[in-house]
């Protein structure tokens, strides 16, 4: 009998023999021995749904115009938020998270064996009845729409998190996709692509965990970096409140006084600038300038003065309805996904990745990964629920460098859950999936039958031995191409599916036909939120 293996804390390192010694920034992600931190970017929503926020106090009217006049942002592009999980290392997916299957679609079975490579025994696949379940159902879940497997660690993890309404107003789709394992060098990342789809944040257009071009674990696609908005780090709600400063002012006086403070200083201002003349070229130019400063100052006091409007360790919608304050204090991966999820879906910032590391967990047993799938999936549920909670849309993708295989062998440990043992790494079992949430009822997939809308819910397939069939879409071998099928489905949440090609000329996805097949859903908005 084999020795069994202790179950790893989520953030315990993970030490393989069969790998080389950890010595990039990467390495020690993916394995662990280095934190996982955030990336974020996002529109503004303001006064687009019904939101509590959007009671802020506004601007004395003649301000209001100036404000304008300035281009002051307010509501942002108006856009989906926007929100990816990086699971660095190669984390399991498919299979025992969410299901795939053949050209029919998710529900399109594979071999016992095609399962087996993903973790699954053969009485838990799919397909059986499961004998725990009174009402005589089988191994599969479509709570959230997308099917996952009923004891997927994933799922679990994120109806913890969301209320049952909110599930009712999820779906999502799978893309079968292989990419390389353990290494930062696939450009997984779309965020610059999403931000040129139109996502913009009112404070910050892209921020994220690491000192990189893409703010992630993975590359962004090289040819959709714009260096002009390389993201700025975030991974803990102290860098979020330090985005702002709105000085001393608002500890003398509260933030309605010093508001109408900086509005008198304005106007006097005004009147000051209309009895001088500099005698310049520039005159006009120069005045409206400063006069545009005075009323930023203004407004910068006006939406940020109350402490409660960027700190999300005090925002009564996550602490409490969320994360108690006990899981907030004592995991850092849930205060990175608070700091993210506040300024992604408050229109803060423009779109996000979320960098949790230590997913290259083929430790010998099960229970690792499983533990550590289990709390991804409860940082997901909690930007969904947060979501549900300020009434907005959003868009959360999920990736991961590479994959895991077992070789069938079984972890009968209480977190094992009798589960096949994660043997080593795998690109052939890999895939990317998504979540929509739609505020206005559950996202309906493109397709004019059920057997259609099936074969839209993912996009791709797998081979019946379980491996994906590099084949089945224009993803399936290409992670740029991946990057592009994200975006593309992004812009269908718009109805902008049409505007693909003009704002990706380059792009390897085929003709507007083949462009059809690779989109899951309907829109959910028209053009931009609240149109």
């Amino acid at each position: 009998m084999p020795k069994r293996k202790n179950t790893l804390h989520p953030d315990a390192p993970l030490r393989h023999t069969n790998h080389k010694k950890p010595v990039t920034r990467r390495d020690f992600l993916a394995q662990g021995f280095a934190r996982g931190l955030g990336l974020a970017m996002g529109p503004t929503l303001f006064s687009m749904f019904a939101n509590p926020r959007a009671a802020q106090a506004a601007l004395s009217a003649d301000l209001q115009t100036l404000k304008e006049n300035c281009g002051i942002a307010t509501q942002g592009a108006g856009k989906i938020p926007f929100i990816g999980f990086d699971l660095a290392g190669g984390a399991n997916i498919t299979g025992s998270n969410v299901l795939v299957g053949q050209q029919g679609g998710q529900l399109d079975f594979l071999t016992t064996a095609g399962y087996s490579r993903m973790g699954l025994p053969g009485d838990m696949i799919p397909p059986l009845l499961d004998p725990t379940d009174v009402n005589g159902g089988d191994y599969t879940d479509t709570t959230l729409g997308l099917a996952f497997h009923k004891d997927s660690a994933f799922l679990r993890g994120i109806l913890e998190k969301v209320s049952a309404t909110t599930a009712e107003n999820i779906n999502g789709a799978v893309i079968p996709a292989r990419s390389d394992n353990d290494t930062g060098n696939n450009p997984h990342n779309p965020m610059y692509g999403i931000n040129k789809a139109g996502a913009e944040g009112e404070l910050l257009t892209l921020i994220g965990s690491r000192n990189s071009d893409s703010g992630g674990n993975s590359l962004a696609p090289a040819s959709m970096i714009d260096v002009a908005f390389r993201p700025t780090k975030i991974d803990r709600p102290n860098d979020v409140t330090g985005l702002v400063d709105t000085g001393k002012l608002v500890g003398l006086l509260n933030q309605a006084d010093a508001v109408a403070v900086l509005e008198s200083i304005q106007r006097i201002s005004n009147m000051k600038l209309g009895t001088v003349a500099t005698q310049l070229a520039t005159d006009t130019a120069l005045k409206a300038a400063m006069n545009c400063q005075y009323v930023k100052a203004a407004d910068l006091v006006d939406r940020y003065g109350d402490p409660t409007a960027l700190n999300p360790g005090i925002d009564p919608d996550i602490i409490g309805p969320i994360f108690t304050q006990a899981e907030f204090d004592g995991d850092g991966e849930f205060r990175k996904t608070s700091s993210v999820m506040k300024l992604v879906m408050n229109g803060f910032a423009g779109a996000g990745t979320i960098t949790m590391g230590g997913y290259d967990y083929h430790t010998g047993n099960r229970a690792t990964g499983e533990v550590r799938d289990l709390r991804a999936g409860r940082c997901m549920g909690a930007c969904l629920e947060y979501a549900a909670r300020m009434g907005v849309p959003l868009m959360l993708y999920v990736f991961s460098d590479g994959s895991v295989f077992s070789n069938g062998m079984i972890d009968d440990s209480i977190n094992g859950r009798g589960k096949g043992v994660w043997t080593g790494d795998n690109s052939g079992t890999a895939a990317s999936f998504f979540l929509v949430y739609n505020p206005g009822g559950r996202p309906q997939l493109m397709g004019a039958t059920p057997d259609t809308q099936l074969m839209q819910q993912q996009i791709g397939y797998f081979r019946a031995d379980g491996s994906v069939d590099t084949a089945s879409s224009p993803a399936a071998n290409n992670v740029n191409l991946l990057v592009e099928t994200v975006i593309l489905n992004y812009m269908a949440l718009h109805g902008e599916q049409g505007n693909f090609a003009n704002l990706f000329p380059s792009h390897g996805l085929g003709n507007s036909s083949m462009l059809d097949s690779l989109t899951a859903f309907d829109a959910i908005v028209n053009g931009t939120i609240g149109a």
